[in-house]
């Protein structure tokens, strides 16, 4: 029973150090809001752009740019207020694969504005492509 409790704990340790997990949310992220008609080639372009940026220093180019963004905060700000709540916020950056379902993100008891928004994903995009 130790030995696999073992090798358990080596294998999550092997996820978290090298962010696997970060990375599949993200592919998944990307395959679900392109829809590409050949998904497996998608990915494997994803993965080779990633590669590319790595090995010559250039930023990797993120799928979702700035009108992606605005749009899907209209998209959650239906009655126009100009913020979203909490919620709405970390459903959308879970969705992104920009967050994970256990992460505490705190909350300091406003609505998060565009600017915010817009602010944090592209924070968080840059902290996941830059660890790999």
């Amino acid at each position: 029973m130790e030995a696999n409790s073992s090798r358990e704990l080596e294998a999550r340790n092997y996820l978290e150090k090298h962010q696997i997990m970060e990375l599949l949310n993200f592919l998944t992220s990307a395959l679900l809001f392109f829809r590409p008609e050949k998904p497996r080639e998608y990915l494997i372009s994803i993965l080779e752009r990633l590669r590319i940026a790595k090995l010559t220093g250039v930023a990797f180019p993120f799928f979702m740019d700035n009108s992606n963004i605005v749009a899907m905060f209209e998209m959650m700000d239906s009655s126009n207020k100009g913020i979203i709540s909490f919620i709405q916020y970390k459903e959308a950056l879970k969705t992104l694969g920009l967050c994970t379902a256990d992460e505490v993100l705190k909350d300091d008891g406003h609505g998060i504005t565009l600017e915010k928004f817009r602010r944090e994903v592209n924070k968080r995009t840059q902290e996941i492509w830059s660890a790999f």
